[in-house]
């Protein structure tokens, strides 16, 4: 085949493997960053055109709706943005930035997210829709007593049972390397396989998800061909298998309305087609930069038509265009190439930018000169994070990627079942109260035995805490079970699920916040005298605290301990229900920015945090108890279980100010290195890193507009800061900036 022509191995021709692609045709890149270029005039002119809409954008909130097109792969004429500049183009509407409406989801969400913005639904959608269940309503036909009870409380919160589950990556590489007919081909045999087994109920349902499979390749196929391109076959150059790879990302983002719609690990292989066209004098390397810097202006551009529950939840406006740089393979060679030095250059061609959310796979072993500039990208923008690949290769194999913020699957063998959050400092306060809200003041967990004496007892505590994870826990799966089964029923991914293996394994994403609140309580408990003061009602409303504890975020294991504790009991919890489909149980402690949220719904605990007070974010200390210096701060997040534990994610976001790196550029940059490096190395999981002082930040809440693209980590992915809510802006600022790195 002559798309095929100088590309070595021949496993990857005769099955689906881009896997196998990759590992036979890459080139590994040692070198620095010297051979990066600027930005084109062309991109110069699509970004300063993208800049201006932006500010028409925050202005009004959203820039544009179509409340009279809903939501598919080929339901909107093609849209430009300066239509002989684009080399690559495609948006998910007719014009830029406008956004769209997805019924499928539920039609209480999209009227609520249209008035929210001054726009009314068109009547003829809402009649066509009154004759089609969606999602949303199939949840709430079949929630139990107890998870509604737990919801409304706050107890489960952030639950996409009213908004799309994303976290499903479609292996969108497959379009470029294949082209549509091989792939519509491949699940017709898969189809007609089908009919040699067993047709049991999910066997029935599988075979009609791949009809819908091979229905949605069609429609990408049309799709593409409206702008002018024939993806039938594979891609021949550099700039058709990026556009062709675009294609199916779009399709996804068309088609569906994800809490996080990732792309997934993208540049490695486009690198291969790159280093092809630059060997032959095909392109220079101002093209090639040309080429990636307008591919992620136009991820940049993805938008989604949110409710303002909903952007409580996820601040900042946030669609996780998660993307993977780096790692190593199997046998021990980076998958570090040019087009990874390309992807971060786009920070300076394009501005600094939360999307897409660029994730660093690191290892120690990556080349020196890769980490170096990795460190130089994040002191200068903040605008990406870090996974330990030491951890996650062996569990998914070398060609995985993150899907939403920090979660880990491998890319077109796996998809994820999303969840949301469990309220663990909660859960402590029920386990005291008797299964009682310490703030609604309703019974929401049946079963439990309130605690009424007059300072707590760890033992007893301990022991009840234990009981209402259970329970919790159960309640918990029941939601989950019910939501995705709906999502599936009534808003299944067809385009997306038609870039996975057919036969592909799930895994189901559980996860915890205020984990530190829950430490820092059980250790004042154990450690301290707490009081409880009680309401009328018998009902702990606030404590008195009489000595000090040791607080998690200090390296003492009296603390951290507890953490490590917690998580692996609550996981154990999940672990003895049942989960739709097969899935795995995974867990994260993530709250992304609904810690604020969480914070408000929870009262006073026994740590002395009082009642509405924001959590930490993620597996974060809270804020300013991490008082002994960074790298206390990060050996107490370290010690939290990944494997076989909290395989969705341990998130951390760490701020330093500059001057505890060092006085100088090349300092610094050595200094991160080797805090990076450090931390991985016990064992963590995951970092933000802020490089900044908290009095920029005030400065930009108190002057709105001053830094329109000062962007930062927040708990898994970046913001552009002025995008946050003022009550997120000042939970941010709140947080613990380190000042030094040591005690």
């Amino acid at each position: 085949m002559n798309e095929w022509k100088e590309f070595k191995g021949t496993k990857w021709q005769e099955e689906i493997n881009v896997k196998q692609f990759i590992l036979d045709n890459y080139t590994e890149y040692k070198g620095d960053e010297s051979f990066l270029v600027g930005p084109t005039e062309k991109t110069k002119r699509l970004n300063n055109k993208y800049a201006e809409m932006s500010k028409i954008e925050i202005e009004k909130g959203v820039y544009d709706v179509d409340t009279k097109t809903v939501s598919g792969i080929n339901n909107f004429k093609p849209g430009y943005l300066i239509k002989e500049d684009e080399v690559i183009v495609g948006f998910q509407t007719d014009e830029p930035l406008k956004r769209m409406i997805n019924p499928f989801g539920g039609m209480r969400m999209v009227k609520q997210a249209l008035e929210a913005y001054g726009y009314q639904l068109d009547p003829e959608v809402e009649k066509e829709f009154r004759f089609r269940k969606t999602h949303n309503d199939g949840v709430f036909d079949t929630y139990t007593t107890d998870i509604r009870k737990a919801r409304h409380a706050g107890l489960l919160t952030g639950l996409p049972d009213a908004y799309g589950r994303g976290r499903i990556i479609g292996d969108y590489r497959r379009i470029a390397l294949y082209g549509i007919d091989r792939l519509i081909e491949e699940k017709k045999k898969d189809l007609l396989n089908l009919e040699n087994e067993e047709l049991t109920e999910s066997k029935i349902r599988l075979r009609e998800e791949v009809s819908e499979q091979i229905k949605a390749l069609n429609e990408i196929k049309a799709m593409a061909n409206s702008y002018g391109f024939d993806i039938s076959n594979p891609a021949s150059n550099a700039k058709e298998a990026t556009q062709w790879l675009y294609f199916g990302y779009l399709a996804a983002i068309k088609e569906n309305n994800g809490a996080a719609m990732s792309l997934g690990r993208t540049s490695t292989f486009l690198d291969i087609y790159f280093e092809r066209d630059l060997k032959n004098g095909i392109i220079t390397e101002e093209e090639a930069q040309e080429i990636i810097d307008q591919f992620i202006l136009k991820l940049r551009m993805a938008r989604h038509l949110r409710t303002p529950e909903y952007n409580e939840l996820f601040a900042g406006d946030p669609t996780w265009v998660t993307e993977s740089l780096g790692g190593m393979n199997e046998d021990g060679k980076s998958l570090v190439t040019k087009n990874s030095y390309r992807y971060l250059r786009t920070l300076y061609n394009l501005g600094s930018a939360p999307e897409p959310n660029l994730t660093v796979l690191w290892s120690e072993r990556l080349p020196e000169n890769f980490k170096k500039y990795c460190a130089r990208v994040s002191i200068d923008t903040d605008a990406i994070q870090y996974e330990s690949d030491e951890l996650m290769r062996p569990i998914h194999g070398c060609d995985y990627a993150i899907a939403c913020c920090v979660s880990a699957m491998t890319v077109g063998k796996q998809m994820q079942f999303f969840g949301a959050r469990c309220n663990l400092a909660k859960t402590l306060l029920y386990a005291i109260n008797g299964g009682y809200d310490e703030v609604k003041k309703e019974l929401v967990v049946s079963g439990l035995d309130k605690i009424n004496s007059d300072v707590l007892d760890y033992d007893t505590v301990r022991k009840a805490y234990s009981k209402a994870m259970n329970k919790i826990a159960k309640t918990y799966v029941d939601a989950m079970n019910i939501i995705h089964y709906m999502h599936d029923k009534y808003a299944y991914e067809r385009g997306q699920m038609a870039l996975h293996d057919t036969k592909v394994d799930r895994l189901m994403a559980f996860g915890v916040a205020g984990l530190s609140v829950a430490i820092d309580s059980l250790s004042a408990i154990k450690y301290a005298k707490v009081r409880p003061i009680r309401d009328e009602n018998g009902i702990a409303v606030d404590f008195e605290i009489e000595g000090d504890f040791p607080k998690y975020g200090n390296d003492d294991d009296r603390a951290d301990l507890i953490g490590v504790e917690i998580l692996k009991e609550f996981y154990d919890d999940l672990c003895k229900n049942k989960l739709y489909k097969g899935a795995k149980h995974t867990l994260s402690v993530l709250t992304i920015t609904s810690n604020v949220m969480y914070g408000k719904k929870t009262g006073s605990t026994p740590d002395g945090r009082k009642a509405g007070i924001a959590f930490a974010p993620g597996a974060n200390p809270m804020h300013g108890r991490d008082s002994s210096g960074a790298l206390a701060s990060l050996n107490s997040v370290a010690k939290l279980p990944y494997t076989n534990c909290c395989e969705d994610g341990i998130s951390n976001t760490f701020s330093i100010v500059p001057s505890a790196l060092g006085h100088d550029e090349n300092e610094r940059i050595e200094n991160l290195v080797n805090v990076l490096d450090g931390y991985f190395e016990k064992g963590a999981h995951h970092i933000n890193v802020n490089v900044l002082n908290r009095e920029m930040l005030i400065d930009a809440m108190n002057n709105p507009g001053k830094y329109p693209t000062l962007t930062i980590r927040v708990s898994g992915y970046a913001v552009l800061f002025d995008k946050l809510s003022r009550a997120h802006q000042e939970e941010v600022i709140s947080r613990t900036f380190h000042e030094k790195l040591g005690c």
